[in-house]
């Protein structure tokens, strides 16, 4: 869905399409022939956003074969969807029933995450819609915090300022301005906005039209780490970094911990495939909620999973659409907007539907509800 923002510029919204993952070129078609379909008919809107993801053979495949990607490009415009936005964080499609850290794996250290990476921008610059102000892909906050050290440090930073490189000659070849939006994730080396943002410093740019590797805002994450809103704009602001693409969703809290039957039902959210990362406020945090009992259980827990902003989850459970609602107030709220990409994320939702029918009538659900949210704060639906 496209918005138009009171400076007059667009505002794109969709939803991140790794909720119907796929392995190769015609899973992720039958994903666009079919959940991603129904979700547009369903908000009727004449054209839907999705953020694509591809597993790095699929990435490879179609930076370099113009027919797949064609194929690609015609089942887009027979279902009226757009592609302003890939997700570049899991590289590889994973079928075991636990990933945990190696959804984090290669991380920017090793060659294959740049090689990966380069695959998809030279995808987005050719999947780009004319008219869209850049594309942006999501990627690692570098790697799971450990191990971690300065020559794992100095590896990354060599990778990315090649990505810059190759993004500058991108936009010379093709008209088309891609950026990278570095997603601060509980547990890996940059999880707070301050480590992130000291981290990016360096590409910070003065220029007209923002930096080409600046910051993935996860309203979940955030709220997870217990950040004030607020003061972690005013961080970002200081050190001169841009929000290239902001995730919109809620996390699971649980206010008293104390509540055994509020641990059990915290433990039946999101998909136990990946880690379920709790923090306690004010206190520490464990990696996954089945090390949960090591926390004192004396103050507020919140959990790493994406959970639903249009539905209230059971009691004692509650979600942090608060922190939402401050999130996109100031990013889209304000005399310009701080980035022109949201994305709704909605993969590990608790008990994911059995059918594409319903999976699109929940997706169209959330989508509708953030859509109300960006008509109050005064954008105008354009598409």
């Amino acid at each position: 869905m496209r918005f138009r923002h009171r400076d007059g510029s667009a505002v794109h919204l969709g939803y991140c399409a790794n909720v119907h993952p796929a392995g190769d070129l015609d899973g992720v078609i039958a994903g666009l022939d079919g959940c991603a379909s129904l979700v547009r008919k369903e908000l009727d809107v004449p054209v839907l956003g999705v953020g694509l993801w591809f597993p790095s053979p699929l990435a490879d495949r179609l930076a370099n074969s113009p027919a797949a990607l064609n194929r690609l490009r015609r089942a887009l415009a027979r279902n009226q969807l757009e592609v302003v936005t890939l997700n570049g964080i899991p590289h590889s499609y994973f079928t075991e029933e636990i990933v945990g850290t190696r959804v984090y794996c290669p991380d920017w250290t090793e060659p294959e995450r740049l090689r990966y990476t380069l695959d998809l921008v030279d995808v987005l610059a050719e999947l780009l819609p004319d008219d869209a102000a850049y594309g942006s892909i999501s990627t690692l906050p570098l790697a799971w915090r450990v191990p971690w050290s300065k020559a794992r440090n100095a590896a990354a930073r060599e990778a990315f300022d090649r990505v810059e490189r190759h993004l500058t000659r991108t936009e010379a070849r093709t008209g088309r301005r891609i950026r990278i939006a570095v997603e601060p994730e509980p547990g890996c080396v940059l999880e707070m906005l301050g480590q992130a943002a000291a981290w990016l410093s360096r590409y910070a740019s003065p220029y007209a039209g923002g930096s080409a590797i600046g910051l993935g805002f996860d309203t979940c994450h955030l709220a997870v780490q217990f950040e004030e809103p607020d003061r972690g704009f005013e961080t970002l602001w200081r050190a001169g970094i841009d929000v290239v693409k902001a995730q919109l969703s809620a996390a699971p809290q649980l206010a008293d911990p104390s509540d055994y039957s509020g641990r059990r039902a915290l433990a039946k959210l999101g998909d136990p495939k990946y880690l379920r990362q709790v923090r306690e406020w004010c206190g520490p945090g464990v990696d996954d909620v089945e090390l949960a009992y090591q926390l004192s259980g004396h103050a507020a827990w919140r959990m790493h999973a994406h959970v639903p902003v249009y539905k209230a989850l059971p009691p004692p459970l509650t979600g942090t659409n608060g922190v939402l609602d401050d999130c996109l107030n100031r990013l889209v709220g304000g005399g310009h907007p701080l980035t022109h990409h949201l994305e709704s994320e909605v993969y590990t939702w608790p008990r994911m539907p059995r059918t594409q029918e319903k999976l699109a009538e929940r997706i169209a659900a959330e989508l509708g509800c953030l859509r109300k949210h960006l008509l109050g704060l005064g954008l105008e639906a354009s598409g």
